[in-house]
């Protein structure tokens, strides 16, 4: 079994409990949509071929699935992290929120689109240490911010810094905590549906 979708249950509490949702709004239809809500989604599915169940749920506020959309294109796009320090980071905001479906989904990315070696994505779901050093102080520091809320000390910052990061790196982390902050909090609202291509068998 792929180790991150399977662990993606074990790794935080939520799995073994009963959860229901919070809010009762139905999954977003291409077919039933409005017409704002419908583009959102038709341009989600023409670029991922299919339309996550996350979009589907967000998309009851086309303004929220938008903003989401518009960030996390920006920080895959503008933030000077290679793909895998990116999966490094969206992986350890899904881990740390307690956020099932985005710690499958990034699993499945980091495993099968940025080719994060399976050592780092174990450790990050085990809450352990990751071998190489500069993607440890990306882990270690990107934890900080979000068990912290920011409150980072000029002392992290430093040794942020003295991994080869620049200050800038600090922003585009928190572009990154701001995005996945929104599907982690919505998933945890919708109790959403782990898409079956997240948590199928390698």
């Amino acid at each position: 079994m792929n180790t991150c979708s399977a662990a993606s249950c074990t790794a935080t509490s939520a799995c073994a409990a009963n959860h229901h949702p919070a809010l009762d709004l139905p999954a977003q239809r291409i077919d039933t949509a409005e017409a704002r809500t419908r583009t959102l989604l038709e341009t989600a599915h023409s670029k991922l071929g299919f339309i996550p169940n996350t979009y589907a749920y967000m998309a009851n506020a086309p303004h929220l699935l938008e903003t989401y959309l518009l960030g996390y294109d920006r920080f895959r796009t503008d933030s000077g992290l290679t793909p895998v320090e990116q999966e490094i980071v969206l992986l350890t905001v899904s881990r740390e929120n307690q956020c099932d479906y985005c710690t499958a989904a990034h699993c499945f990315m980091a495993d099968n689109m940025a080719q994060v070696p399976r050592a780092v994505t174990q450790a990050i779901l085990d809450q352990g240490e990751i071998p190489e050093p500069r993607l440890r102080a990306l882990h270690q520091f990107t934890r900080v911010l979000v068990d912290r809320r920011g409150k980072a000390s000029r002392e992290e910052v430093a040794a942020f810094l003295a991994a080869g990061y620049e200050q800038r790196h600090v922003l585009d982390i928190l572009l990154a905590i701001a995005v996945k902050t929104i599907s982690n909090y919505a998933n945890h609202l919708f109790d959403t549906p782990i898409d079956d291509l997240f948590g199928a068998k390698q």
